[in-house]
């Protein structure tokens, strides 16, 4: 067996592969689900159901979908460049905190600001905080230091620094000893975008921002810059592109959006930060960006998929006793299956 490169993908291929790494994911955890007892037909189809049967279901998911399209898109610009941000995680928790940091008042910090000046300012640090954790990596790449071990571990250590500020200086006094903290101000919290729901604006800049970042790819120097440093950095750098601050950018652009990420999640959903407060959307988020094929828009309709993934998977539980695990498991596979699938578009199978 011999891989051969293709001249150029066709666009039949580019169309078909996320839809044949779906089939072969649920194909594949269809046998987890018959060995765990339960009817495989019947658990797909509540699966379904859970996910997108109903009103309530259906928002649940946008809810979901939220945190991961900003996730998503942070995963696919960097990937983009060829730098492997692996630490959306630890950069959304750092937008999270930065963003309670202000929002909340914590000490004291904006008593005076009107909310019309306090929220900029509290998005602003949100995205700061989430472009200059991903900053160092960025730049220790071009010392030969590789991104996906640091982006990786940094995720440990800022959650290990929000725990430390959970249970001390930034913790809620009215929390009863719960490690969380305090909350956002009312005017800092995000409107309801359904009624009796929990779908909130954030939504709208995610689908925005998706919208804004395939124009920056598709339309303007920057992108083009983007895509040539990941197509092919050597070219790109002796065609006089500067590299390095190509990198830079995207960096800054895919920690901010990660760390927006935290701020959007706080601000809509949960309004005080918490170690749980994150299901692993920064990891999701990277499955997702694979399944668009690094595409911003494509970004949108795979986070809406996982996150359908992630809450009908509950209600499938419920019913026929399958683990919620089952998630898990279908998500990572689903990442897999893409892989291949990418590989496969880019190269074809010899029998010899």
């Amino acid at each position: 067996m011999q891989l051969e490169r293709r001249a150029e993908p066709s666009r039949t291929m580019l169309l078909a592969a996320p839809l044949g790494a779906i089939a072969v994911t649920l194909l594949v955890t269809s046998l987890l689900v018959a060995w765990a007892g339960a009817p495989v037909g019947r658990a797909y189809a509540l699966l379904l159901e859970g996910g997108f049967g109903s009103r309530f279901a259906i928002t649940e998911t946008l809810t979901r979908a939220t945190p991961l399209i900003l996730t998503g898109l942070a995963a696919a610009v960097a990937f983009r460049a060829r730098l492997y941000n692996i630490g959306a995680e630890g950069q959304l928790y750092a937008g999270a905190i930065a963003a309670v940091a202000v929002g909340g008042l914590h000490g004291g910090v904006g008593l005076e600001l009107h909310p019309w000046l306090l929220w900029p300012l509290m998005i602003a640090a949100a995205t700061a905080a989430g472009a200059l954790l991903l900053l160092g990596p960025a730049l220790m790449k071009r010392l030969g230091v590789d991104e996906v071990v640091t982006t990786l571990l940094l995720n440990f250590i800022v959650l290990l620094a929000v725990s430390a500020l959970l249970d001390g200086p930034m913790k809620d006094p009215s929390a009863l000893g719960w490690p969380q903290s305090v909350a956002l101000q009312d005017t800092m919290q995000l409107d309801r975008l359904i009624e009796r729901s929990r779908v909130h604006t954030g939504l709208v800049a995610a689908l925005a921002l998706a919208v804004a970042l395939w124009a920056l790819l598709r339309f303007t120097t920057t992108g083009f810059e983007i895509r040539a440093v990941g197509a092919n950095a050597r070219a790109a750098a002796f065609a006089g592109m500067p590299v390095g601050w190509v990198t830079v950018k995207v960096a800054l652009i895919s920690g901010a959006l990660a760390g927006l990420a935290g701020a959007v999640e706080v601000a809509g959903r949960a309004h005080y930060v918490t170690l749980d407060m994150s299901p692993g959307y920064g990891y999701s988020g990277i499955v997702v960006a694979m399944l668009a094929m690094l595409h911003p828009l494509g970004v949108v309709a795979a986070a809406v998929f996982v996150a359908g993934i992630l809450v009908g998977a509950d209600s499938m539980s419920r019913a026929v006793g399958v683990p919620t695990y089952i998630a898990d498991v279908i998500v990572s596979a689903a990442l897999i299956a893409m892989l291949v699938a990418t590989m496969l578009t880019q190269y074809r199978v010899r029998w010899r």
